[in-house]
Order: structure tokens, then C-alpha cells, then sequence
């Protein structure tokens, strides 16, 4: 679970899109080839209560993974990911790449991990990519009265005679769910094209409750979402205030999340931005690609940490 303290306060909003004739520099690949894997009702359980492994084990790196929040997730130190790791570079982790997790002092003592949250996922679907691998998403709702915090879950594929494929664990964009609001736990699967389907489980949510200090309460103001002209990106921008009241942030964080017109996730794009004094307004600008079918609208969410 989290050693840091911090607190962040998360606005969802939908944006309009804009005219067609908006081009957008394409830096992914994000086209699908063949219809997209859903399950209208997921095949979802919650995970029993688990004692951390007491040796060190392998992790694969996902989109959106730094080495401090590695750090909170397995519940160790930086360092002591740097000494099993001497040779990573903090600051250039790639996707795909393999490290080392030590275990941590709760696996040293044997202690086990709280059952999370039974939250509901409303949404499973898995989207195929040219290189035959796939973007699995996981629709998380908060349906509590608590902001939840360090929400995650075990997406596994299984195939049509009921044997798994492979499993990884994702985690949300942010480190918060707000009450009454939706995020999705992402993962990639490479080289898992065929007929298979996606099982999730969620892992962890922890509830914090209306009297808890983490998070600064920043808000959203005039996004904007401009879909390019075959739907495939968005260039999203818009403005991120800190109310004169609040403590500075050291960082913050915006997520963008894109649906199709089917109301289905087809991609998600976290924007990390510097420090930000109590009163004054940021700026924010970057793009979202979609991994299935076209983008009909962009949602946002925002993060700040003293």
C-alpha cells in the first residue's frame, strides 16, 4: 500500500468534439485488426486475501509505470529497487522491459494485503493491434460514499477451452477514484491475437474517508477535445487551477480517457505536469490515440500531490 501521504482531488467532464479538418501529429500505432473482444457483463471476482511473495520476482513494465510508484505499489524503497536493478534508468523505463521487484517489509513479515473494495467493473474489452498483440481495459465505478485509492486488478485471457493465456495486473491512470466516477485499469497484452477472453479480478481499493489530507483539491477548466480527421486521435487541452486556499502542488497529473459512440474505452493518455501555486492556473496540451474504433468523446481527470 501508499508510505506517501498526498492528495488529490479528481473532475470528470465530457468534451465537444470539433470540426474534421483538425490533423493531429501521429506518433502511435494505434489501429485495430478485427473487431474489438468485449463482455457486456464481466467475468469479474474479487481477489482473497494475499500474503506477499518473500522473494524477489519478476515484473514486466506497462504503460504509465515510473520507479516511485513501483516503489509504493510492492511497498519498498527507490534504493532497494536500484540495487536489484543497477542497471534500469529511472527516468527512460520502456514498456515490455523486465525488473526486478525485491520483497518488501511486509514480506518479510508476512503480512497480508486488506481485501479491497468489491467495486464494480461495468466495462471488459480488449482491442487487437496490427503487431498481433492487445489493449485490454477495465472500466472501474466507484459506487461508494469514500474516495478509493490504489485501485488495481489482475486482467487474464482465457481461450475457448477455458485455459488461461496469460495474466498481468494493471492499474488505473491516477492513484484515485473518486466517489460516483469511472476509470479504467489498462494493460497490453503483445503477440495475444486469437479467439480468447478477457476475465478481470479486482486486486485492490482502499477506501479513505471525507476526513483524510491526501489530496489537493484542483480542478479542470475550459477543456477542450479536437478529433482529427478519421477519428483514430484527439488533441485535448484545457486549464488546471488551484484554489488560493489549497497548499502548492509539487506535481499533477491529467488523465484523458477516450470512448467510442458505443460508450466503449478506446484508449487513455496520462499528461504529467510541474508544481503549481495556491491561485494560479496551468496549462495543459497533449494527445490521445485511439487502440479500437473511432473517438466520439474524451473525459479528464486531474490529480494534484504537495
Amino acid at each position: 500500500m501508499r508510505n506517501t501521504l498526498v492528495i488529490c482531488v479528481l473532475l470528470l467532464t465530457a468534451c465537444t468534439t470539433s470540426s474534421k479538418n483538425d490533423v493531429l501529429p501521429k506518433t502511435l500505432q494505434p489501429y485495430s485488426t478485427s473487431a474489438s473482444l468485449s463482455t457486456n457483463t464481466p467475468n469479474i471476482t474479487v481477489a482473497e486475501t494475499v500474503v506477499p511473495t518473500a522473494t524477489p520476482f519478476s515484473y514486466v513494465i506497462q504503460q504509465g509505470d515510473t520507479l516511485s510508484q513501483l516503489a509504493e505499489k510492492f511497498n519498498i524503497s527507490q534504493d532497494d529497487l536500484r540495487t536489484v536493478n543497477p542497471d534500469i534508468n529511472p527516468n527512460s523505463l520502456t514498456i515490455g522491459m523486465s525488473i526486478l521487484i525485491p520483497s518488501g517489509p511486509l514480506a518479510a513479515s508476512g503480512a497480508s494485503t486488506p481485501t479491497p473494495v468489491p467495486v464494480p467493473v461495468t466495462q471488459t474489452i480488449c482491442h487487437p493491434t496490427a503487431d498481433h498483440g492487445l489493449w485490454c481495459f477495465a472500466l472501474v465505478q466507484n459506487n461508494t460514499t469514500d474516495v478509493l485509492e490504489d485501485v488495481s486488478a489482475q486482467i487474464t485471457l482465457i481461450d475457448q477451452s477455458g485455459t488461461v493465456v496469460v495474466s498481468q495486473t494493471g492499474l488505473l491512470p491516477l492513484d484515485i477514484l473518486p466517489t460516483n466516477m469511472s476509470l479504467p485499469i489498462y494493460v497490453f497484452f503483445p503477440n495475444a491475437s486469437g479467439n480468447v477472453n478477457p476475465q478481470v479480478q479486482l486486486l485492490s481499493a482502499l477506501q479513505l474517508n471525507s476526513s483524510n489530507a491526501r489530496y489537493l483539491p484542483a480542478a479542470l477548466n475550459n477543456t477542450l477535445t479536437q478529433i482529427d480527421a478519421d477519428g483514430h486521435f484527439a488533441q485535448v487541452s484545457g486549464q488546471i487551477f488551484l484554489p488560493a486556499e489549497s497548499q502548492a502542488a509539487t506535481q499533477v497529473w491529467v488523465a484523458a480517457v477516450a470512448y467510442d459512440k458505443n460508450g466503449q474505452v478506446v484508449g487513455v493518455k496520462r499528461w504529467e505536469g510541474g508544481a503549481i501555486q495556491p491561485g494560479i492556473t496551468i496549462q495543459f496540451n497533449f494527445a490521445v490515440a485511439s487502440v479500437g474504433s473511432k473517438i466520439d468523446s474524451v473525459q479528464f481527470a486531474v490529480e494534484a500531490r504537495p
